[in-house]
């Protein structure tokens, strides 16, 4: 076995002493919750020398009783953490795709997806994190509400019920995409690779 680096001890002493289970989610759901209501405004504003400010005091005070509430909770924490590392990888998995696609890219044009690969995408992030926070939040003995949620799926739902769900969403997508107004931008693989056909004319 290898002997134990520095960095590797350090990080093991940051992890005795609380970091990773307390301090470390404390400031992300502190900074999260005081950033929407800095945007948000929900408490009000105040006005001094005619310029607008946000009540930093009671956005602080909220944003800092509810992020010490929820270090409270150790499942709490513990689902934080384990969505935190998980919604990490799936940011990696999407610059990595993004990353392989602009090796093709001839660098000319800009490179962004089309609006309707990028409803696509959204969806995908949005079903993919869901299914990480429900993983990531067990019942009392343990039990991911993700297994636990699949488990009554699989036990409750017959297979022709199923089949009929599986079917309306088909036809849901191929009405949405027939209905769609085509989009006169050229692409490929659902990436922009130059004007519009109206402009270049």
């Amino acid at each position: 076995m290898a002997d134990e680096t520095p960095f590797r001890g350090a990080i093991q002493f940051l992890e005795k002493i609380g970091v990773y289970e307390v301090v470390l989610p404390f400031l992300l759901i502190f900074t999260i919750i005081f950033a929407i209501l800095e945007k948000s405004k929900i408490f009000g504003t105040e006005t001094i020398d005619n310029i607008e400010y946000t009540k930093k005091n009671l956005n602080s005070m909220f944003a800092f009783v509810t992020a010490f509430l929820a270090v409270a909770s150790t499942r709490l924490v513990a689902a934080i953490n384990e969505a935190a590392a998980n919604i990490t990888i799936l940011l990696l998995l999407a610059v990595c795709f993004l990353l392989l696609v602009g090796t093709f890219h001839s660098g000319k044009e800009e490179f962004d997806l089309l609006s309707q690969y990028k409803a696509i995408f959204y969806v995908i992030m949005f079903v993919s994190i869901l299914l990480i926070f429900l993983h990531a939040i067990k019942t009392e003995d343990g039990t991911p509400w993700l297994t636990f949620v699949w488990d009554y799926i699989v036990n409750n739902i017959s297979s022709a019920a199923f089949g009929a769900l599986i079917l309306t969403l088909v036809l849901i997508g191929l009405m949405s995409w027939i209905t769609s107004s085509p989009s006169k931008e050229k692409s490929f693989l659902g990436f922009k690779t130059g004007k519009k056909e109206d402009e270049e004319k």
